[in-house]
């Protein structure tokens, strides 16, 4: 099927670390990351574009075939990447909340969201986070449109 479709489908994913632990620092960051991109680059129609975030939380740029589910790419990553490093590290360190952000986005943004995701750290500390793509779950089901959504980011 892939051969004879055109796809560009861009999403940004990003999950935090349960209660929010400040876990992902040296070591644990460094493993979190390897298997990750690890998990990633076998699972078919899958290709990882960035990687990166801060001490509780994970952020992804990839690109997906039309095949790959969603909901199941991030259990498969979170799954994996959790059952991974804690095998590594010998000791049930890593666990991820329920839940996460998925964003999608275009090729003419994909440097944009590359830079935005390697800055996270510089984000957070400036106050520059982009409330968009830090987002785990809906607020009271308040859902708004992109074009909506890109003027409040604007005027903010």
């Amino acid at each position: 099927m892939a051969s004879h479709v055109y796809h560009e489908i861009f999403p940004h994913f990003n999950w935090h670390t349960k209660s929010n632990a400040a876990l992902l620092r040296g070591r644990v960051e460094e493993e979190t990351h390897r298997q990750v991109l690890d998990k990633g680059c076998r699972i078919k129609g899958v290709s990882l574009i960035e990687l990166g975030g801060t001490d509780d939380h994970v952020h992804l740029a990839i690109r997906i075939a039309p095949f790959v589910t969603v909901s199941d790419l991030v259990q498969e990553l979170k799954g994996a990447s959790s059952h991974e490093v804690n095998k590594v590290l010998g000791t049930r360190t890593l666990e991820w909340q329920r839940g996460y952000g998925v964003v999608s986005f275009g090729r003419r943004h994909l440097e944009w969201v590359r830079d935005y995701i390697r800055r996270q750290r510089e984000h957070h500390a400036k106050g520059s986070a982009i409330a968009r793509l830090e987002l785990c779950e809906e607020a009271d089901g308040d859902w708004r449109g992109g074009a909506e959504a890109e003027a409040e980011e604007k005027s903010g």
